[in-house]
């Protein structure tokens, strides 16, 4: 078994994806890689370089810290372990590039691979939220939004989970209950999308002109009247709800005034 050391001062994840880059390059699949994240302080690197001799594995790293480098340079040719440094040529060139020296911070490309994890964990739950999916769970989620068909519910929770929020959708189907735990929600989760029943009615019909369907009632502008009345009763049982007219509202801006009323503070709170 092949061991290499995979070592940063921050969470290690870059050094282990390089690796794993490159060892796709060979056939053998024996390879052990031992990821050490946090290594801030002289002993640590000494311990590795140890544990690496002891192994007959080597350390690659990426240190931003030069004194740090430095000391697994030395530390490496104590223990006699090869040490493949990542950082740290990388930015000697762009400092002399750049004509000035690098922050030397650990942990800064960590805060943005975290900020891209959790958006993208956001929009996983968002699709799995859609629609009225998954209703037990929507104590989860960040924002819901509530309104009948064609108030623009998807394309708005796609646009928020972008940004790193959680949202989930419920429709409003005319004499159908929606979930009971959906008025059970803090208050500012929930956000009750309104929309002009004539605007709705042109809306539906060119969606059932291009999808080919005939569906009754759906763009009929007495049924939509009556949707959503229906609508507004079940918003008058919690009248905390804010309600957003999304009539001739572009996707972008309802997103922003959706994100400014999840962000208020209650006055009440």
């Amino acid at each position: 078994m092949y061991k290499i050391f995979a070592v940063s001062d921050a969470t290690g994840k870059t050094a282990a994806r390089v690796l794993n880059a490159a060892l796709l390059q060979f056939d053998t699949q024996n390879v052990s890689i031992i990821r050490y994240g946090e290594v801030r302080s002289v002993d640590r690197i000494c311990e590795i370089c140890d544990e690496a001799a002891r192994e007959g594995g080597f350390v690659v790293h990426t240190l931003v810290s030069e004194e740090l480098r430095m000391h697994m340079l030395d530390e490496g040719r104590k223990f006699n372990v090869p040490t493949i440094d990542l950082m740290g040529p990388l930015l000697i060139r762009l400092a002399a590039w750049f004509k000035s020296n690098p922050k030397a911070q650990p942990g800064l490309f960590h805060a943005i691979d975290a900020e891209y994890d959790r958006r993208v964990e956001a929009i996983e739950f968002t699709v799995q939220h859609d629609d009225g999916q998954r209703s037990e769970e929507l104590h989860l989620a960040d924002i819901i939004l509530v309104g009948v068909s064609r108030t623009s519910k998807t394309p708005l929770s796609i646009y928020l989970a972008n940004q790193g929020w959680k949202v989930a959708n419920v429709p409003l189907i005319l004499g159908v209950q929606p979930p009971s735990n959906l008025f059970e929600m803090p208050k500012r989760k929930v956000i009750a999308l309104m929309i002009d029943p004539e605007r709705l009615a042109s809306l539906r019909q060119v969606r059932a002109e291009r999808l080919g369907t005939k569906q009754a009632g759906y763009a009929d502008i007495e049924t939509i009247r009556r949707e959503v009345t229906y609508a507004y009763q079940l918003f008058d049982r919690r009248r905390d709800w804010p309600l957003l007219d999304v009539t001739a509202k572009p996707i972008e801006e309802a997103a922003a005034e959706i994100a400014t009323i999840i962000r208020r503070k209650p006055p009440h709170d």
